[in-house]
This record gives structure tokens, C-alpha cells and sequence, in this order.
């Protein structure tokens, strides 16, 4: 159970001498950075303001002595601050951002965590960010459902049992209606987060190959007494799966093995390779200055769309199939543009 500030704030209202050190932490918490030092006396009318808790200067400085015992990094130099927090500013922003651009959460669910987020900094950084508040013209997640599916999904792969679940589309109403009547039934092996979204890694039960699910496309997951198909008996995780290898070779997380291939590219396209592909690509120059070409291993469906991204840049060479279906889209798009 998460407590706020005002909670808080209440409970230590009724609090007695013995809660003094914590009431004095709290303060240091909520009005203290390197910026702004507390000197003793303005820690006790802290107190009596917040609290009601009268106290004297000899006090105030025990009680800090004895936190800095406890562990808490509280500087005494020109005034008292905490030093160090369980999380930095730096760092609170950064996971304040990733919440408010994620499209997994919905509107309100992204509200509520950004406020427990900004609650764990001080009255200093909660001005920094007070700006945030564009939320309803950002896209966030329809499913009301995701964090219940996200908790029996990693329950279900912790205990090693299979899921069942709705698998939903978008009907032109925006609204998410079931792709079919019956339920997928899925062994589930990880969670991962990509694009903005997290998907899980599973097999489909009737197959032996894996598949990916959108997490946020998934309602009324329920974890079932079956246990999971061993993951020798899955065709991808019989060398042994590497999930980071995974992720670079389906970069927009299509199904499907993945195939050998070459490209031709330029040298200033090294970014965008490193940033989609990672970095195992073997790179030699090619004949033309600037240019290089590029082997690797990739989803054939991800690789045709990624090609298809970039197409003024990159030039696949093999696989032959590959390239002939790139070639086709190419000569339709064209046509739909004359």
C-alpha cells in the first residue's frame, strides 16, 4: 500500500516523542536538497506546523546523528539535507517520462503513477514537473485490463503454468473486439517491452513454434492449472533462447523464423542499423565510396517492412524471395501514386 504525503502527515499527527527521528526524516525529505539546507530551527517549526510535535534544538540534532547511524546519507555542512535518495531527480524524471509517453497504461492508470512518482521527491522537484499535465492529448493504452494481465501473465510464467486469454482488434470505432469466439490457450516464457509496448513470448499450445502477443490486446487472461510445454519441445528454444539475439532479429516483433540477410546501405545509415539491428551485423565496404553492405540475421517479416521504411537507403540483395516481394510493393505503391 502505497501512503502519500498527507496520509502521512495524518498519521504522524497522533505520534508520540518515539516517532521523533522519522518526523525529522520526512521533513528532510520533503523540504531539504543541496539547494536548500534546513538549519535546526527551522526543522523544529517544520515540526510544529506539519506535526504538532514541539521539540528543542539538542533534539533535533540526536535525532539526525542517530539517522546518519541508521544509514541515511543527511550532510551537516552550513545546514541539514539529504544527500542521497533512494531515487535521484535525474532518475524520477526519467521514469516519470517513460509513464508518460507509455501506450501500455491507460489515462488514468498513468496519472495515479506519475503522482506516487513525483510524491517520492521533494517540494522542489514536484515544481519542476508540475507542467505534466498534458495527458489526455497523449495516446494511452483502451485496456482497462493490462496491469491484471500483466500480473497473472508473470504469476503464470513464475509457476510455470498455461494462460488463457481474449485476443482483441480494433474495429473502426476504435473500439477492441475479440479476433475470434474461442480463447487462445498459450504456454508463456517472457515479458518483454518493445516499441511502447510489452508483449508476451509464447507458444500457441496446437504448435510447436513461438509467437508474440500484444499485452495490452489481451483481456480476461487467466492463469490455468496445466502446466507449460517444455521448452525443448518448442523448435526456437531447442539450441536455447537468447533473448537479446530474439529482440534484434524481430525488431517489430512479427512471428516467424529468421533468415540470413545482405543489404547494400551507406555509411551514414550506421545509426539507424546499430539503433534497430544491434550490433552483430557483419559490415565490409562496398565498391561504390560511402557504401557498404551489411549481412545478418532477421524475421523475413520484420526485414520487409524495415526495408520498406528505409527503401531510399537500402538495397536487399538476398535473400532473392525477399527481395522480389520487396520489389513487387515497390511497383504497387508506385502505381497507387501515378
Amino acid at each position: 500500500y502505497f501512503m502519500d504525503k498527507e496520509e502521512r502527515k495524518a498519521m504522524y499527527a497522533t505520534a508520540n516523542k518515539k516517532m521523533l527521528n522519522m518526523l525529522i526524516l520526512d521533513i528532510l525529505k520533503e523540504y531539504s536538497d543541496e539547494n536548500h539546507k534546513l538549519t535546526q530551527q527551522k526543522i523544529i517549526r517544520l515540526l510544529k506546523s506539519n506535526y504538532d510535535m514541539e521539540c528543542d534544538r539538542r533534539s533535533v540534532k540526536n535525532n539526525i546523528l542517530y539517522l546518519k547511524e541508521l544509514g541515511y546519507d543527511i550532510s551537516m555542512d552550513g545546514g541539514y539535507y539529504l544527500a542521497e535518495r533512494e531515487l535521484e531527480d535525474a532518475e524520477l524524471r526519467m521514469l516519470i517520462d517513460s509513464v508518460l509517453f507509455s501506450k501500455n497504461l491507460t489515462q488514468k492508470q498513468a496519472m495515479m503513477l506519475i503522482e506516487k512518482l513525483k510524491g517520492m521527491g521533494n517540494r522542489y522537484f514536484a515544481a519542476k514537473v508540475s507542467h505534466i499535465s498534458n495527458l489526455p492529448d497523449l495516446h494511452h493504452a483502451d485496456n482497462k485490463q493490462l496491469m491484471y494481465a500483466l500480473d497473472t501473465v508473470n504469476d503464470a510464467i513464475s509457476s510455470k503454468k498455461k494462460i488463457s486469454f481474449v485476443y482483441n482488434d480494433y474495429d473502426i470505432k476504435f473500439q477492441l473486439h475479440p479476433r475470434r469466439e474461442e480463447d487462445y490457450i498459450v504456454n508463456p516464457y517472457q515479458m518483454v517491452a518493445n516499441n511502447g509496448h510489452f508483449y508476451l513470448i509464447g507458444n500457441y499450445d496446437k504448435y510447436d513454434d513461438i509467437s508474440h502477443y500484444r499485452l495490452d490486446r489481451m483481456t480476461c487472461v487467466q492463469m490455468l492449472e496445466e502446466k507449460v510445454k517444455p521448452q525443448k519441445e518448442i523448435k526456437d528454444f531447442q539450441n536455447g533462447f537468447n533473448l537479446p539475439k530474439h529482440m534484434t532479429e524481430h525488431i517489430y516483433m512479427f512471428s516467424g523464423p529468421s533468415i540470413p540477410v545482405k543489404m547494400l546501405t551507406e555509411e551514414k545509415m550506421m545509426n539507424e542499423l546499430v539503433d534497430w539491428l544491434g550490433k552483430n551485423l557483419h559490415i565490409k565496404r562496398a565498391d561504390v565510396p560511402g557504401q557498404i553492405e551489411v549481412s545478418f540475421h532477421c524475421n523475413e517479416e520484420s526485414m520487409f517492412y524495415w526495408a520498406l521504411q528505409y527503401g531510399p537507403y537500402v538495397e536487399v540483395l538476398e535473400p532473392m524471395s525477399l527481395r522480389e516481394r520487396i520489389k513487387a510493393a515497390i511497383k504497387e505503391m508506385n502505381q497507387k501514386y501515378e
